[in-house]
């Protein structure tokens, strides 16, 4: 159902035009708001339970990893499902775990292996959520001229979220508790709930045949297709090694800046400031070939930020650094997931995205993981300078596969 048309909105968020991707957006607006103020205090009481940069890869890890086991097949299954009716309940699911864990944590009785298994249990129902939301944008939009821009307004919804979330918990951190900070994160799940019961209209196509039917065929197309191959190939790259600063932020708060909770909650939001910035861009590009120079461009910024960021002991220049580190990750991201969305076929959209997630939220735990434990014996320092050189050769490779990879995209 569409309010007006989106001839009548500004360019860059005519997306909104559309009444259902309205009510999504106001909802998500909130409840992402809530999650990134929970990722930092969950952070932030792992290392000041442990003091151990080793436990916060494990616990990021924990987080994302079934996204990379489990997602794919939860993409099989979604697209047999209707889609919104099991997006509700795993937003409802989500909120018993973030007041479980604010109700354990005001009582003390939380213990490192606790909030390991807490953020696993969050993981497996992220796994689900997350392609649910993704392959919901389209149906919620009902223009296929409009899913680029609605699906970087999300992006930009995500990254404001990541601008404005981690300084407010440094805040609330200082002022209140990280109890206070799950507790609100709770919350913040029913005001998507309470959008999804206003969205009206048509249940999207389900899919048919068994379960293994289902997953081989979206599996099958994204090996057949090359271009739809290398994307989800860049993917892997950028958030095995670029995307594994989140793990060791408090690291780089406490002992290089010699800082506190606040001192976390500005370098997260310099991060999602750059982030912000690219989804801006990304909304305001018109044409899948520009998208796909905006990731390319992205690549280079991150490999190239990230050493900057690595290499620095003065606070302003890491926060501008964290800044590029941002910009870069998300203008990746995003723009893939831009150019995959507009690709794939409608019936196989959940499969898709749920491999855009399995890679990118997966690999992001593979590398925060394998950045935790090195960062224990080299520095974390080290580590960051190694993986922007890494990322760097990548891009390098990159670059010269890039006229086959417009010859991919329609320049319709």
């Amino acid at each position: 159902m569409t309010a007006a048309s989106p001839s009548a909105w500004p360019p860059a968020i005519r997306a909104l035009a559309h009444r259902n991707f309205r009510l999504y957006f106001a909802g998500q607006a909130v409840s992402i708001l809530g999650s990134w103020i929970q990722q930092v205090a969950l952070s932030w009481l792992v290392y000041r339970l442990t003091g151990s940069a080793a436990l916060l890869g494990v616990t990021a890890f924990c987080g994302l990893i079934p996204q990379l086991l489990v997602g794919p097949l939860a993409g099989a299954w979604i697209d047999k499902q209707d889609k919104k009716r099991w997006l509700m309940l795993t937003q409802a699911l989500m909120a018993l775990q973030a007041f479980a864990l604010a109700a354990l944590t005001w009582s003390d009785w939380v213990t490192p292996p606790f909030l390991v298994a807490m953020a696993l249990l969050l993981g497996v129902l992220t796994s689900f959520d997350t392609p649910l939301r993704q392959s919901l944008i389209g149906p919620f939009v009902g223009s296929k001229a409009d899913l680029p821009n609605a699906l970087a307004l999300n992006a930009m919804l995500f990254n404001s979220g990541r601008f404005i979330g981690p300084p407010l918990a440094g805040l609330l951190l200082g002022l209140t508790s990280e109890a206070a900070c799950f507790a609100l994160n709770g919350f913040s799940f029913l005001a998507l709930i309470g959008a999804l019961t206003l969205v009206q209209g048509a249940e999207p196509p389900r899919a048919q045949g068994s379960m293994g039917q289902v997953f081989r065929e979206g599996l099958g197309y994204a090996w057949q297709h090359w271009t739809v191959r290398t994307l989800i190939l860049t993917l892997m790259a950028v958030n095995l090694t670029a995307s594994s600063y989140a793990v060791l932020l408090p690291v780089f708060a406490r002992d290089v800046f010699h800082g506190d909770a606040t001192t976390l909650g500005w370098l997260w939001g310099a991060a999602g400031c750059g982030a912000f910035g690219s989804t801006v861009l990304l909304a305001r590009t018109h044409g899948l070939p520009k998208v796909l120079g905006v990731v390319l461009v992205g690549v280079a910024v991150s490999a190239l930020a990230l050493v900057g960021f690595a290499a620095t002991v003065w606070l302003p220049l890491a926060l501008l650094g964290m800044v590029g580190v941002g910009f870069g990750i998300s203008a990746c991201n995003v723009g893939i997931n831009m150019l995959l969305q507009s690709l794939v076929p409608e019936q196989l959209r959940g499969r898709i995205v749920s491999l855009f997630t399995a890679a990118r939220f997966g690999f992001d735990a593979l590398g925060g993981l394998l950045a935790g434990v090195l960062a224990s014996h080299w520095g974390a320092g080290t580590i960051l300078l190694a993986e922007g050189v890494v990322l760097l050769v990548f891009g390098l490779r990159l670059l010269s596969w890039r006229k086959r990879l417009h010859e991919g995209v329609p320049h319709g």
